[in-house]
């Protein structure tokens, strides 16, 4: 039996249950996913690799300053002299190829992929992944019973953290309406979403050059629209990897577009449609590509949040919700909602002492040694 169990392993989820395991909780953390991290996503394909959810990773306040100093410090598992981020680019232009000057701050990425900062995250947690949990219900033992699809084993915890999507959380918790106080029900309705189309390219490697000859005259690379129907981001997403072989473009639709595709069941003709646009808007060959992959994000940005940083279920077993959707819909809100639901949590079960923000310091120790 687990003291915890965390639904969910973004980022809020990760550093919850970082805070609890840290203060000597036993936890587990489930998803449905094959790996770690949510919407900071990597994709291997193609013999490369690309972050087709978080762009990048950015200071918005005091705790992923420290989040970042911490990253640029930890040395990666693969090859090479960098940390797990680094300084990629301090400029992103809009439409008019010219960057505003409110633009121009430091962007830091992960030269093996994004999900790489969840993966340290995630350093020393148990994970249940690929496990989607159907059902979870109170026991007569004060506990609660997880029930998996497809089958899986037992899971029983003393508490829960439903850190995923609000409208996931209720499809999930809306069967315990009878347990459960309304008005909690009613907060989840109240948030909403919008979703986002990814595309991921490929091209000849013979592009390379063209390129390099772009940035020599000091042409964008990577496009932040603001004034489009179709598209919100261009980005050459392979001068994020250290020597690569073919230029990788990533594609984000705007929520617009993406709710005119969201329940189709082939989104390649929206893939067309995108790369076309970004061929008008950036370079003509973006339309032709050697392959591509999309994918879609249902849950992509709140757009509806709930301003505060937790959700109690108020109900005699401990169950608390959190995310970025909690309190606002950045890495530094959705890391702020863990803190405080893990405090929440830690006050209704033993009141033990919790890292707060070092728990960045400890997990940096924790994972070096795990490197050696």
């Amino acid at each position: 039996m687990f003291d915890v169990a965390v639904i969910g392993a973004g980022i809020a989820g990760l550093t919850v249950a970082q805070q609890l395991h840290q203060a000597g909780y036993k936890v587990v953390v489930v998803d449905k996913s094959r790996g770690v991290g949510g919407r900071v996503a990597t994709r291997r394909l193609q013999g490369t690799c690309a972050d087709h959810g978080l762009r990048y990773l950015e200071p918005q306040g005091q705790l992923t300053e420290k989040f970042i100093d911490v990253l640029r410090v930890k040395q990666s598992d693969f090859e090479g002299n960098w940390g797990i981020v680094q300084a990629w680019t301090d400029t992103i232009c809009g439409e008019s190829a010219k960057p505003n000057s409110s633009s121009i701050r430091p962007r830091y990425v992960a030269p093996m992929g994004m999900n790489a900062i969840a993966k340290f995250l995630a350093t020393g947690l148990e994970m249940r992944l690929n496990q989607r949990v159907q059902e979870i219900t109170p026991t007569d033992e004060k506990t609660w019973h997880f029930t998996f699809e497809p089958k899986a084993d037992p899971l029983i915890a003393k508490a829960v953290v439903v850190a995923i999507p609000a409208p996931q959380a209720l499809m999930l918790l809306e069967p315990l309406a009878k347990t459960i106080p309304t008005q909690f029900l009613d907060s989840l309705r109240a948030v909403e979403f919008d979703p986002c189309l990814s595309v991921m390219a490929g091209y000849p490697a013979s592009r390379q050059q063209d390129l390099s000859n772009a940035e020599t005259v000091n042409f964008p690379l990577h496009l932040d629209v603001t004034q489009d129907s179709d598209l919100a981001w261009i980005g050459l997403d392979s001068s994020k990897r250290p020597n690569p072989q073919i230029p990788v473009f990533v594609l984000h639709s705007t929520a617009e577009f993406a709710n005119r595709y969201l329940d189709a069941e082939d989104l390649n003709p929206a893939a067309s449609q995108m790369l076309s646009r970004a061929a008008q808007l950036l370079v003509p060959w973006l339309d032709s590509p050697e392959w591509f992959q999309i994918h879609r994000w249902r849950y992509a940005f709140p757009s509806r949040p709930l301003h505060q940083d937790w959700l109690d279920a108020g109900t005699p077993l401990p169950l608390i919700c959190c995310g970025d959707w909690c309190g606002g819909n950045l890495v530094e809100g959705a890391m702020n909602s863990g803190l405080a639901a893990a405090v929440k949590i830690n006050q209704q079960m033993e009141m033990r002492s919790l890292p707060g923000e070092s728990f960045l310091e400890a997990l940096q120790q924790i994972s070096g040694r795990s490197d050696r």
